[in-house]
């Protein structure tokens, strides 16, 4: 990618995710009278709950499943999973975590492997590939990021955290059968398959999820510790492994397994190359684990992202 490009990327896609962003930062201390807290857990249940299974449905009832699709997600989970094995032996088995607490090495395994694919992924991919590339996040949520959070992201909780995060675990079955950006991505692509997509529903849909990626770039905002984000050694190698790494060996498996790569590989590797995703601060309340840590780690990671993401595109530049 020439520099104007990336230029034009920061402009358009970045600045306006940096003023909401920002909003967020400011809000609680002009406007007192709501919480942060219950501001942010209000705003994330009608993203979960309204918006975010709009934009999902409209997605899902308008795009064909190809095996060129499935690979994004595919590709992410690898990702993940060896970025997993990077943290694990970093933090449970270095220098580095060798004073951490468990309830802390296990919300920073988890914020390092999973990124925010879709809030910040698809503004990205949008830019760099077309609005047809909102697919790729939307797949690559719905097939790899919520099964694998809710499958290995809980039992890393749960058996790598403290005693007492065993105590909140719940069935995934009931966690999953519960979530409705789940049911309205099923239902949207069965739509598609039936061939049975109602055009001014979809477009009702996109419309209504229009609203997703600004009020979670707010609630963002909200949920990054601004006052607490000082240098942390074990925060910022966590980061890097996120920012950098990952990114680094999905782009290495692509080479090896799928070369010459295309569209969906390119759009994987920047999946991975996402800041660390709002749910881990879920996952830290619900597994009494360090809430903490994980919000400097959304944060760090985010700030650091808008000067990582060159390095990532210039990966995708290598094939």
């Amino acid at each position: 990618m020439d520099l104007n490009h990336l230029a034009k990327l920061m402009i358009e896609v970045m600045l306006p995710i940096a003023i909401l962003v920002g909003a967020g930062a400011i809000w609680p201390s002009y406007f007192q009278e709501i919480p942060s807290k219950t501001l942010r857990i209000q705003l994330n249940r009608l993203v979960l709950n309204l918006f975010f299974p709009a934009i999902l449905l409209s997605i899902a009832a308008t795009t064909p499943i190809t095996p060129g699709l499935l690979l994004v997600p595919l590709l992410g989970g690898i990702g993940s999973l060896l970025a997993a094995v990077v943290l694990y032996l970093l933090l449970y088995h270095s220098p580095v975590g060798r004073n951490l607490h468990n309830g802390t090495r296990a919300a920073l395994v988890v914020g390092g492997m999973f990124g925010n694919t879709f809030f910040i992924g698809m503004p990205v991919l949008s830019f760099l590939y077309g609005p047809q590339a909102a697919r790729y996040p939307a797949f690559h949520d719905m097939l790899m990021t919520m099964p694998l959070v809710w499958s290995l992201g809980v039992w890393i909780c749960t058996r790598l955290g403290p005693p007492e995060a065993a105590l909140g675990r719940q069935p995934i079955w009931r966690v999953m059968l519960g979530m409705p950006p789940i049911w309205a991505f099923i239902i949207g692509a069965t739509l598609h398959i039936a061939g049975l997509a109602f055009e001014p529903l979809v477009h009702a849909a996109r419309m209504i999820g229009e609203a997703t990626i600004p009020i979670m770039m707010f609630v963002l905002g909200l949920s990054i510790p601004w006052r607490k984000l000082r240098p942390n050694g074990v925060i910022l190698a966590t980061a890097a492994v996120k920012l950098l790494l990952m990114p680094l060996l999905a782009w290495i498996t692509a080479k090896l397994l799928f070369a010459p790569a295309n569209e969906p590989q390119y759009a994987a590797i920047i999946e991975t190359s996402m800041p660390t995703m709002l749910t881990i601060l879920i996952l830290t309340d619900r597994f009494h684990l360090d809430t903490e840590a994980g919000a400097l780690l959304v944060g760090w990671s985010t700030l650091l992202f808008w000067f990582t993401l060159p390095f990532s595109l210039w990966l995708v530049d290598q094939f």
